[in-house]
């Protein structure tokens, strides 16, 4: 015992005792590449998604299968921003871009990029709007369109048109109260002939 009346095994406030709050855990760095961890109980950093929610989201929103990212690695750079590598990289950390963006996470509402869409979006079996030719070509100008006739799911769908007897995808549209608006990103537009 010291003459404060503790024993010399007692705690002191000169750092963090096993079970005190610490501020080591793991953040996320927008400027670093880091692996989804592959189910929500691997989370390391808190928000981030989880290779199992990306497939499961992909699964329920577009009916995509699963099966088809095998082979493919999931990352994140920034807040939500998702990236698909087709194969592994042990140390992507110090490379600007790692295959191409896939998602967009940490928001409201995912949504996928056009890339991932004209991508992946052949194997879509639901939230598929297939635009004739002169709405395929407004929607690739970047144009909104009135479509009350949709009668499927409201949000982020994957707009395709039919090209030589197959469904090809154009992008993404967002669909809300009849209007079917274009998120083709300006720089990505295109000024297409309407051909029948």
């Amino acid at each position: 015992m010291t003459d404060d009346g503790s024993t010399d095994d007692a705690p002191t406030d000169d750092g963090p005792t096993d079970d005190a709050p610490t501020d080591d855990a793991p953040t996320n760095d927008g400027q670093r590449f880091d692996r989804l961890p592959d189910t929500p109980v691997d989370r390391e950093v808190e928000g981030r998604a989880s290779r199992r929610e990306v497939l499961d989201w992909f699964e329920e929103r577009f009916g995509i299968d699963p099966t088809v990212f095998e082979g493919y690695s999931f990352w994140e750079k920034g807040a939500g921003k998702i990236w698909i590598f087709n194969g592994e990289a042990i140390d992507p950390s110090r490379v600007e871009a790692i295959g191409m963006t896939f998602l967009r996470t940490r928001q409201e509402h995912w949504k996928p990029t056009g890339r991932a869409v004209t991508r992946f979006g052949q194997h879509a079996t639901r939230n598929v709007i297939e635009l004739d030719p002169e709405r395929a070509a407004r929607f690739a100008a970047g144009e909104d369109q009135d479509l009350p006739e949709w009668d499927g799911d409201w949000g982020y769908l994957i707009a395709a048109h039919e090209i030589a007897g197959e469904r090809a995808p154009i992008g993404v549209g967002l669909y809300l109260y009849d209007e079917l608006r274009s998120v083709v990103p300006k720089g990505s537009r295109a000024d297409l002939p309407v051909v029948d």
